[in-house]
């Protein structure tokens, strides 16, 4: 048995803050502590009530005076595109034409595939991200590398292998035959692994056909607590190309309708243009609408509309993520930055609290996985993201005249990076430390 206890300023989410004052939304303890053992969060409170818990020889590791919440999830992103993040001058079809695709025919090498992973996993835990949703390539390989990696690090993670069989260069496309057989593969063979989740994973309408589809909702039919991934309403040439691919479909949202893949656990990355009844087809079904600012803005794709969404008669469940390589940053800090931007221009706000009740306990509760991931109560998983809001000059002044925990969360969403991230632990063990010890 091994325990741990941390120390330090504790934060975490009941349920959606309200209003920047909605202080029954969230727990916070000035010097609060967490007990760890075996890996889940068995004691949280103050730490005068949690260190009664603590039996003796217990490590106490001190982090006052930095926050600590719970690790920060990421929601869509593509592991394979790392070698793609801040590729120039394209809109999303010529930019998965230049840039994408070429790079993705590059993990049919197994070894190309392991060392991306071992890289995109590194640069998750550097930023404090704790869990993923990823894309892989085609190519099973690169599932099996991504599953490899993650499991080693104890990680929860969901991933699958991209299904696409059309509209793309050969190196990266399977057959719907292939495609069916080597994602069962993957469940198979890594579903449930220590914390690991296989997702369903049609790229997108574009470059999957009407049969590839058709096995995409076997999959669903056949497996259906897993999550299942795709791309929706991104862009408007990506819109009208699709709406001729499949002119029997009322719209875009109807087309993965048709074959069973709206749901609680389909995860529909972007969404930015859907018309009042694609909204309340997704709210209808549950389905999830994942909001991908810096990408969105980097390939000129739209505005999400996310208070609209969360607040109309049917809203939708929403997540938000990075989207690298469309997005510009590995950062969940950097993307909500881009967020508050995406929400403003619409004459909206986003307060501090909204914004990490989203990368936490809301992302969570988008991928129903809030019973073990995105806060910090006891009995789930530890998985732990320590912040410093004075780890650089710029924000170590800017604190001399932070009054308020929101004030403080604003200056992290809107100055802070890798570098304020101090600790990351991962099922109770720190991930970032031990990641910089075995560089050195």
């Amino acid at each position: 048995m091994t325990e741990l206890l941390l120390r330090g300023r504790t934060l975490s989410f009941n349920r959606w803050p309200e209003t920047i004052d909605d202080h029954a939304a969230y727990a916070y303890e000035e010097d609060g502590a967490l007990l760890i053992r075996d890996g889940r969060i068995v004691a949280a409170g103050t730490y005068t009530e949690v260190a009664k818990k603590v039996g003796e020889g217990v490590k106490t590791v001190d982090h006052r005076p930095h926050l600590i919440l719970p690790g920060f999830i990421d929601t869509h992103v593509h592991f394979p595109q790392m070698q793609v993040i801040a590729s120039y001058g394209a809109e999303l079809l010529d930019w998965l034409n230049t840039y994408t695709f070429p790079e993705e025919t590059k993990f049919r090498d197994a070894q190309h595939g392991r060392r991306i992973a071992r890289l995109f996993l590194d640069e998750m835990v550097r930023h404090g991200t704790t869990s993923t949703v990823a894309y892989c390539s085609v190519h099973k390989a690169s599932a099996e590398a991504f599953f490899e990696e993650s499991h080693a690090r104890d990680m929860l993670n969901i991933a699958g292998k991209v299904m696409m069989d059309r509209n793309a260069p050969d190196g990266v496309l399977d057959t719907p035959q292939s495609g069916y057989d080597d994602t069962r593969t993957v469940i198979s063979e890594w579903h449930g692994k220590g914390r690991q989740h296989v997702a369903i994973t049609p790229r997108f309408a574009i470059t999957s056909s009407p049969e590839q589809m058709e096995m995409a909702g076997a999959l669903v039919k056949e497996f259906p607590n897993l999550h299942m991934q795709t791309h929706l309403s991104e862009n408007h040439a990506e819109i009208a190309y699709t709406c001729e691919l499949y002119p029997e479909a009322k719209d875009y949202t109807d087309v993965y309708a048709r074959y069973g893949l709206l749901g609680k656990r389909s995860l529909f990355g972007h969404s930015i243009h859907l018309s009042e009844r694609e909204a309340d087809a997704l709210s209808d079904s549950g389905s999830v609408a994942v909001f991908c600012p810096t990408s969105n803005l980097f390939l000129g794709s739209g505005l999400f509309d996310y208070q609209r969404y969360r607040s109309r008669e049917k809203p939708l469940r929403i997540a938000a993520a990075t989207d690298v390589g469309g997005g510009t940053n590995y950062s969940m800090l950097r993307t909500m930055d881009e967020a508050y931007k995406v929400i403003a221009l619409q004459g909206e706000k986003l307060n501090p609290f909204q914004s990490f009740w989203q990368i936490t306990r809301g992302n969570a509760e988008a991928l129903s996985l809030v019973d073990r991931i995105g806060t910090l109560e006891e009995g789930t998983e530890a998985d732990i993201v320590v912040l410093d809001a004075g780890a650089i000059p710029a924000m170590r002044l800017r604190m001399e005249t932070v009054a308020t925990l929101a004030e403080e969360l604003f200056l992290l969403q809107t100055l802070g990076d890798d570098r304020t991230v101090r600790e990351v632990y991962v099922s109770g063990r720190p991930a970032k430390s031990d990641m910089v010890t075995a560089a050195a």
